[in-house]
C-alpha cells in the first residue's frame, strides 16, 4: 500500500471523527499485524496532544507508534536496535516540524485546546476540520518517505 493510499486511508479515519492519533495508527495497523480496535485503544489518550493537553499533536505521536512497531527494540540491551529507532524519530520530528512549524498541537492550532474557551473558539473556526487533516496526511507522507530510506 503507498503512502498516498495510506494517507487517504488516515484522513478518511479522522473524518469519521477518530483522533489525529488512532487515525494515523489505523492507518498502518493491517501492516503491522495489529487489528484496528487495538490501534484505535492504543491511541486514545494520545489526541489532541495528548488527551486534549495542547502538547505533542496526535498525528506526531501516531506516527512514532507506528516507528515504534516497525523499528523498536525488543529486547532491553538492544542499543543498535534503538539508537536506529531514535534515528528515525528524530528525522521524523525535524521533518514534521520544517514543513508545519511545530510538533506541538497549540501551535499547530494557535489555540491553547487545553483552555475550554479557546477549545470552543478552535471549534468555531473549524481548524479541527480544515487543518488537521492536513497534519494527519502530512504525518503518513513523512514515515513513507522516511521509511522507503530506512
Amino acid at each position: 500500500m503507498g503512502n498516498l493510499r495510506l494517507a487517504q486511508q488516515a484522513v478518511s479515519y479522522f473524518e469519521d471523527e477518530y483522533l489525529c492519533s488512532q487515525s494515523v495508527l489505523m492507518a498502518y495497523a493491517p501492516l503491522l499485524g495489529i487489528n484496528l480496535k487495538e490501534a484505535a485503544t492504543i491511541a486514545a489518550p494520545f489526541g489532541a496532544g495528548i488527551s486534549r493537553m495542547g502538547w505533542t499533536c496526535g498525528a506526531v505521536t501516531g506516527a512514532l507508534m507506528v516507528i515504534g512497531l516497525r523499528c523498536g527494540h525488543e529486547v532491553g540491551g538492544d542499543a543498535e536496535t534503538k539508537e536506529n529507532m531514535y534515528k528515525i524519530v528524530r528525522e521524523f520530528i525535524a521533518e514534521f516540524d520544517e514543513r508545519y512549524g511545530s510538533v506541538e498541537c497549540r501551535k499547530l492550532l494557535g489555540r491553547n485546546i487545553s483552555v475550554p474557551t479557546e477549545l470552543d473558539a478552535a471549534r468555531e473556526e473549524g481548524l479541527f476540520d480544515t487543518i488537521c487533516p492536513g497534519y494527519v496526511r502530512g504525518a503518513v507522507e513523512i514515515l513513507e518517505e522516511i521509511m522507503i530510506q530506512e
